[in-house]
């Protein structure tokens, strides 16, 4: 009994206390890192002064806005369900590492040798984990664009009319399902494969505890939900997402549907035509472009809905299906 109320406790506590630890976006080095960065660009590259910055980054218009009340409250309810029903579906990449290690010494035997040094095993692994990695939350935020079943779900994202660092957290459960199932599939592959060919596990190269190239765009994840248009420039912007990338993909105009669905790097875009290059700052609303983002701003509207909507679709698809 005290277990339970121990583990309910923490649940509770847990969305207070995000910035102590290193897994959060929260965390405070990030935090502070963001907050930083942020005002350096303004102050330095777009001539705002600190005062004149803190007034628009801290904005009333922003931060009281029904659209991120919704936010903060969701992300209390969804702190609590999240760890209860969702990451208990989810399966390691680790563990999926582990079996594919195990289904290719069976099928093809033990590794005569490793395939490379202990260093340069270690810098591969690095980089094939962080390309599977970030190329597998591309496919997975494609998959919740583009199957129609799926799309209600990561709908919710979208019905944001303004962005601050909570709307990280504005994320269907469903969503959050394939956020994670898919990216562990990838990494789990390619961990697998790799202690397979250096016969025995492989870390990857961290600095805090993670994983080196993940760190830095980390820290500036809490970027990408901000009114603020941070642009890396017109050569980086081909190479990697900024915030401005994905401030363009929160974009209510049709023109930018479905655009910028990377995270990290933007080869995955480019590669698949789905890449909308930031340069000068533009102003265009944020949400669905349907009127109907502020029915949104309600938790259980925010959980249910999509469920109404994905349903009411198998349902249409049911009667199309009968009439032929």
């Amino acid at each position: 009994m005290e277990t339970l109320a121990g583990q309910a406790l923490a649940l509770l506590v847990a969305p207070f206390v995000q910035f102590a630890f290193a897994g959060s976006l929260f965390w405070l080095p990030y935090l502070a890192i963001a907050f930083a960065v942020a005002l350096a660009v303004c102050w330095r590259g777009q001539g705002e002064t600190p005062r004149a910055f803190c007034r628009k980054f801290f904005s009333r218009r922003v931060w009281a806005h029904p659209s991120a009340q919704a936010d903060y409250a969701y992300y209390l309810v969804n702190a609590v369900l999240y760890p209860v029903i969702v990451a208990p579906l989810i399966v390691s990449g680790a563990a999926i590492g582990g079996t594919v290690e195990a289904a290719l010494h069976r099928v093809f035997g033990a590794m005569a040798a490793p395939l490379l040094a202990p260093g340069a095993a270690r810098i591969a692994y690095t980089v094939m984990f962080f390309l599977a990695y970030d190329g597998a939350r591309y496919l997975a935020h494609s998959l919740l664009h583009d199957v129609p079943i799926l799309w209600p779900f990561h709908k919710l994202h979208h019905t944001a009319e303004v962005l601050t660092p909570f709307t990280n957290f504005r994320a269907h459960p469903v969503e959050l399902f394939v956020m994670g199932l898919v990216p562990n599939l990838a990494t789990g592959l390619v961990s697998g494969i790799v202690w397979y060919a250096e016969a025995g596990a492989v870390g990857f190269y961290t600095f805090l505890g993670l994983h080196v190239f993940l760190l830095p765009f980390n820290a500036l994840a809490n970027l990408r939900h901000a009114e603020l248009w941070i642009s890396f420039g017109p050569v980086l912007n081909r190479w990697l997402i900024s915030p401005a990338h994905h401030r363009i993909h929160h974009s209510a105009e049709a023109r930018h549907f479905g655009r910028n669905r990377g995270f990290a790097l933007a080869i995955w875009d480019r590669m698949f035509g789905t890449l909308d290059l930031p340069g000068e700052e533009e102003r265009f609303r944020l949400g669905l472009g349907d009127g109907g983002d502020g029915a949104w701003h309600r938790v259980g509207r925010m959980y249910g809905w999509p469920f109404r909507d994905a349903a009411a679709l198998l349902r249409h698809l049911s009667k199309v299906e009968a009439r032929r």
